[in-house]
Formats: C-alpha cells, sequence, structure tokens
C-alpha cells in the first residue's frame, strides 16, 4: 500500500494501537498528523521527531472548537483514522451519570466531532477519502458486556454511526469502515491480566494493518464495515 504524498490525522496516535498505525503510515509514505493532551504521552511515543509527524499539543476532541483547528491544520486531507478512546468497567447500579457521559465523550463525541470535521475537509480536496473508526468487540456482541455496560454501549455507537456515516458520504467518493479489536497484546493489557494466554491476543501491528488497508487508496469497495480482529481469542 503507498500513502505517498497522503496527509492523514491519527487521534489516539501516541498510544499503543495509534503508534503502530503511524508507524505503518510513515513507512507507506503518508504525514501523520497526532494530537496529543498529555505530556507523558509525547515522551513515550517513538515518532515524536520524525519528520513525517507533526503534532498538535493539548488537543481535547471532546471539544468542537479544538477539533475545527485541528482539521483546519491538516492540508488536503486523505484520511482521519480515530484510535482515540477510553476503558472503564462497573455494573450499571454503580454507574452513575457522570461516569457514563465521560464514556461516551471519550468514546462516542469524540469520533462524532472527528468524524463530521474529517467529512468536510476531506470535501474541500474533492478527491474523496477515507475514514476508519475504531469500535471493539462488544460494540458487535453485545452479551459479552455485562459488566462493562456503559463502554459498551459507548462503543456500540461507534459502530452505528460508522455504518450510517457510510452511506451518507459515499457519493463524495469518502469511504467509512470501523475495525473491533478484541483485547490486544500491549503492555497494559498483560499488566492487567497476568494469567491470560496472550498468545491468543492480536498483537497491535495486526490491527493495525487492517485499519492501514481500510483506510488507503487500495481500499476501492470496502465501506460500512465494522471489521472484527480478534486474531484467536
Amino acid at each position: 500500500m503507498s500513502y505517498q504524498g497522503r496527509q492523514v490525522i491519527v487521534t489516539g496516535g501516541t498510544g499503543a494501537l495509534g503508534a503502530a498505525v503511524v508507524g505503518g503510515l510513515i513507512e507507506a509514505g503518508a504525514t501523520c498528523y497526532v494530537p496529543w493532551r498529555h505530556e507523558a504521552e509525547v515522551q513515550r511515543f517513538a515518532y515524536s521527531q520524525h519528520d513525517q509527524v507533526k503534532l498538535f499539543d493539548n488537543v481535547d476532541l471532546t471539544d468542537e472548537s479544538a477539533v475545527d483547528r485541528l482539521f483546519g491544520e491538516v492540508p488536503a486531507l486523505w484520511a482521519s483514522i480515530h484510535v482515540a478512546g477510553g476503558f472503564a468497567m462497573g455494573p450499571v447500579a454503580k454507574t452513575g451519570k457522570a461516569d457514563l457521559m465521560h464514556l461516551l465523550d471519550m468514546n462516542f463525541v469524540s469520533c462524532f466531532l472527528c468524524c463530521s470535521h474529517a467529512v468536510n475537509a476531506i470535501g474541500r480536496s474533492g478527491q474523496g477519502g477515507r475514514i476508519v473508526n475504531v469500535a471493539a468487540r462488544h460494540a458487535l456482541e453485545w452479551r459479552g458486556g455485562a459488566g462493562l455496560v456503559a463502554y459498551t454501549a459507548s462503543k456500540a455507537a461507534v459502530a452505528a454511526l460508522t455504518v450510517a456515516l457510510s452511506e451518507e458520504v459515499v457519493k463524495e467518493g469518502i469511504l467509512v469502515n470501523a475495525v473491533a479489536p478484541s483485547i490486544m497484546d500491549t503492555p497494559a493489557n498483560r499488566a492487567a491480566m497476568p494469567n491470560a494466554d496472550y498468545k491468543a491476543w492480536p498483537k497491535v501491528e495486526e490491527v493495525a494493518a487492517t485499519i492501514l488497508f481500510l483506510a488507503s487508496p487500495e481500499n476501492k469497495v470496502t465501506r460500512g464495515a465494522v471489521v472484527p480482529v480478534y486474531g484467536r481469542s
């Protein structure tokens, strides 16, 4: 896949999956625009000094004006990849409105705002483009969301947004898809589940490879898909 000369936004690009996506895009020739919120993110980000990476500090993706400024900085946007999000467990009986709204903001609102601004930014180029969201396995398999209902609902909203938006913008040459990962093999997940079978978990590079295809010019027909990326788990 070639992204030579392509401009791509990657939200959540400093995280484990996001960094794998950015690394693949760099190798394929893209210029990546990566927003971040906390200094620690940049310190651990392997591509913070790379010539093909442009960082944007203190971007709150739930703030529409901040998202507008971010997308306004990118010339001729080809693709917008929305990895940013958050996770929390908890039974419904102990989940208050503030907890629910926090997850909706992190996972759904941020994705919605970025999709909205991506459609406008890609539309200005007149060349079409791609949007890829990150849902979750629970977005497709709701019964598995017992004990984390608020998280499941927020990611299911991302899946629904993806499919509906794909129908809305296809005539503009914009293909919209999502991936739905199961638990990925990251240092944080290993630390949280030390007795799990890590070999069954999908690697972030493997999930990133699916994202890179969906966001690429080589993807000419796939839209409205929420692609399971479960590995052997």
